[in-house]
């Protein structure tokens, strides 16, 4: 365990300066990836604060869920409302190189912080703007949250009960982190535009960047859910849903995952479960005619897989080359080898939090090794409510008589 570490200042975004106005999950999240990889993010919030730091268990104002999506990040509050705060954003922005935000459509430009009057401001700045359904259109600019896509998008359909068809929420905020890490991939490809044109001594310019959850879930979702409806001309049967005859399989003792779309690992999935007249049965031969028999494949091997436990599947299959992996519970992530392996989960010594435990940043670059004394490295803290204002007014070149005067005026708080 370790002390919390500092932003950092390191790392393939070194030097990139981000303006994170957003709140909730897509836009922090994408900003929390950003600063991840090494941006200096500037956490714009409101008086009110962003509504993840009352959602979930919490100490003071800081959740579990907001500090996993805004750790390394610098605090500022602006009441926009005022002229003042509006002259520190504006200030802001000049120096920056990103900016994201994920108000509904129009509402930044009301307060004269549209891309036309940012980009006057600052013509090198990226413009990320995060919203449900886009711009325009006949749902645009309605409010939403993760479950709303889930459900227009087609998620809640794609995964229906098993037994009675009913169209299900997914008890994850699947559609949120998808367009975080879609919007997180588009302001890194923006940047990169930037950077390579002014190297060739183009204008260097920035854009706008404009990203709907639901076309990122939808995009997200295609591949394998709507196969089914990818043809449209002479479209050839449809096939079962991807997925439809999927299960976990159930141990003496616990449960387990095991797919064998290949026929090699169908055959080494009846090698373990020593059912090898499987192997050329056929209903199985194949991969379509085995579609069209799951369920007495799953008759026939439910009662062989129940009399015994995880542990001995796990290793026959892997002896076997059967792709197979243990359900592990929440609780009992932390305790799987290879997640220990990986020194995935972190604990950090908070101050005025204790020990908080989260995941480190997934993309390890350069030589880094999992064994590496980065991995060692202590996560940085998640800011208070305007936390960082004082330090982030006199990077503006604010005097302290002047950040006296903006604080008492309740603009910057």
């Amino acid at each position: 365990m370790t002390g919390p570490g500092p932003a950092l200042t390191s790392g393939p975004l070194a030097g990139v300066k981000v303006i994170d106005l957003s709140a909730v999950v897509s836009g922090p999240m994408c900003a929390g990836l950003l600063a991840d990889q090494g941006a200096d993010v500037i956490k714009v919030e409101t008086p009110q604060g962003d509504l993840t730091r009352v959602i979930g268990p919490a100490k003071g104002d800081i959740t579990s869920l907001f500090a996993s999506l805004n750790r390394g990040k610098r605090s500022i509050v602006l009441d926009l409302k005022q002229a003042e705060a509006q002259a520190v954003l504006r200030g802001l922005l000049e120096q920056a190189d990103v900016l994201i935000e994920n108000f509904r459509p129009g509402a930044l430009a009301r307060l004269g912080f549209g891309f036309d009057a940012v980009a006057a401001l600052n013509p090198r700045l990226v413009y990320l703007s995060i919203s449900g359904y886009g711009p325009s259109g006949p749902y645009a600019g309605q409010r939403v949250y993760d479950t709303v896509i889930q459900a227009v998008a087609g998620v809640a359909d794609a995964h229906p009960h098993p037994e009675t068809g009913e169209p299900l929420l997914q008890r994850t905020l699947v559609c949120d982190k998808v367009t975080a890490l879609t919007a997180a991939q588009a302001v890194t490809a923006a940047l990169y535009e930037r950077d390579r044109a002014a190297e060739r001594g183009g204008s260097g310019r920035g854009q706008l960047v404009q990203l709907a959850m639901l076309d990122a879930t939808v995009a997200f979702l295609w591949p394998e859910a709507f196969y089914n409806h990818g043809f449209l001309d002479q479209p050839p049967a449809p096939v079962p849903e991807y997925g439809a005859t999927l299960r976990l399989w159930r141990a003496s003792d616990g449960w387990f995952s095991l797919v064998t779309p290949q026929d090699g690992e169908f055959a080494a999935m009846c090698r373990a479960f020593d059912c090898t007249e499987l192997i050329v049965d056929p209903r199985f031969v194949s991969i379509p005619v085995r579609r069209l028999h799951q369920d007495a494949l799953r008759a026939m091997l439910e009662p062989v897989v129940a009399a015994q436990g995880v542990d001995h599947w796990l290793r026959r299959l892997a002896e076997e080359g059967a792709p197979a992996g243990r359900v592990n519970t929440k609780a009992g992530l932390s305790d799987d080898p290879q997640v220990r392996h990986n020194r995935l989960l972190v604990d950090t010594e908070h101050p005025g939090l204790g020990r908080l435990r989260s995941p480190r940043m997934a993309a390890r670059f350069g030589v880094e090794s999992v064994e590496g004394a980065a991995s060692e490295q202590p996560l940085p803290c998640a800011p208070h409510q305007g936390e960082h204002s004082r330090a982030v007014l006199r990077e503006l070149g604010r005097n302290e008589a002047q950040i006296e005067a903006l604080l008492a005026s309740r603009a910057v708080r």
